[in-house]
């Protein structure tokens, strides 16, 4: 029985674009070379010639925000409620709180690489996508969205690049039991520079980050930053996307990997 796994997670790295300058992490590199400084304070006396090859060791200091890099994005980072149209709100989980079993699911692919930047997609689209694949939604299983974004990344456009989910859309979701999506742009929602040309014209700030405000109405996670969705099948996987336990945090990193397996398939 053979195992396979795809990664579906981008690097964290310097001098990429994956985030609007202002909020981009920074990776400092501390060498063999140059760490006798770090290691001598435990060590009194000790010099670098007598560490074995004069070495001493390799670390690094990250500087992050909880939303770089291929991260799940908590309930919390979208409103302070959550599960208002399950007739009882209440506060939104941390990425702390989210349930494990939400983050290791079957795995499905809606692919809306043919709508163009800034486009929103609309809950009959999810369902003429998933009337071409043939696929039925089940209860927790993990839907991502291939959009042109996943194609841009490390280009200047990778920020204003992709559809985004609509409010509508995300509840069809939503509504049929899924509880954790994602997408390979840096955006659940529509590019903001997309998003802001329509509220100008029509200043309706229900416009802005709708599809992570259903969220207000039922609670769920995403995934944003994926990468290589192109190499996944429409279904047929597991994703697994455990976040980093930061607590109360609106996010957590994670290494999210599409998994292929027999033995993890439910049985025809």
């Amino acid at each position: 029985m053979t195992r396979r796994f795809v990664d579906l997670s981008i690097y964290l790295e310097n001098d990429v674009v994956s985030d609007p300058p202002a909020f981009k992490p920074e990776i400092q590199y501390f060498t063999h070379e140059h760490t006798i400084g770090q290691i001598e304070p435990f060590f009194p006396g000790l010099k670098k010639e007598d560490l074995p090859d004069g070495e001493g060791w390799a670390v690094e200091k990250v500087t992050l925000s909880t939303h770089n890099g291929t991260h799940l994005d908590a309930p919390f980072h979208f409103h302070s409620t959550m599960d208002k149209a399950l007739g009882e709100k209440k506060r939104a989980w941390t990425i702390d709180e989210v349930p494990l079993e939400w983050c290791f699911q079957p795995g499905v692919k809606l692919d809306f690489r043919h709508f163009g930047d800034g486009y929103v997609v609309t809950a009959a689209d999810v369902e003429a996508e998933l009337k071409r694949i043939g696929h039925t939604l089940q209860p927790l299983e993990i839907v991502v969205v291939n959009t042109r974004a996943g194609s841009r990344y490390g280009h200047d456009d990778f920020v204003s690049a992709g559809c985004g989910m609509g409010y509508d859309a995300t509840m069809y979701l939503l509504e049929r039991g899924v509880r954790l999506t994602g997408t390979d742009a840096w955006s659940w929602d529509a590019p903001f520079v997309h998003t802001a040309e329509k509220y100008a014209r029509s200043h309706d700030a229900g416009l802005i980050w709708e599809g992570h405000k259903a969220g207000r109405d039922i609670g769920y996670c995403h995934l944003e930053k994926l990468h290589n969705l192109e190499a996944l099948p429409p279904d047929g996987f597991y994703i697994s996307c455990f976040p980093h336990k930061i607590r109360n945090a609106s996010a957590g990193w994670t290494r999210a990997v599409a998994i292929f397996d027999d033995a993890l398939m439910p049985a025809a």
